[in-house]
């Protein structure tokens, strides 16, 4: 009984020590891609020609980031100005001076329930993955 005791919990840590690497690297890929994406957004969004992100901007990050895996429905964008508006439309334009806040939000969908295996807490059901950036627009009247 011991024996196969041992044999159940050797088993148990090996295949832990095998996926978890994994999980891991697909769960820093996705931080990346996210934060990289809230980056790129700010830097056009920011720029002198636009001083806004739109939704057209929106579905097209949405599309960019399907091409990796993510589900669409799933992100979730917070697009604000410093001065506390919210901005997702083309009429109101960040003046020079006034910053853009991006917020884009994905679930952990699960990455780390491998580390149930060993006794480690998995992060919870409904957790969010965030990737959050500010960038002082450039846009002149």
């Amino acid at each position: 009984m011991k024996q196969i005791l041992a044999f159940i919990m050797f088993s148990t840590i090996i295949c832990w020590m095998m996926f978890s690497p994994i999980y891991k690297h697909v769960l820093i890929t996705r931080q990346a891609i996210l934060q990289q994406e809230v980056d790129y957004l700010l830097e056009i969004g920011a720029s002198g020609q636009y001083g806004f992100i739109s939704g057209n901007m929106v579905d097209q990050s949405k599309r960019r980031l399907a091409r990796f895996g993510l589900k669409t429905e799933k992100l979730q964008y917070e697009v604000s100005s410093t001065a506390g508006q919210l901005l997702l439309n083309d009429g109101y334009r960040v003046g020079r001076g006034e910053g853009i806040v991006l917020s884009l939000s994905y679930p952990y969908e699960r990455l780390t329930a491998i580390d149930a295996l060993i006794g480690i807490e998995s992060v919870p059901e409904g957790q969010l993955m965030r990737a959050y950036g500010l960038r002082m627009s450039e846009y002149v009247e």
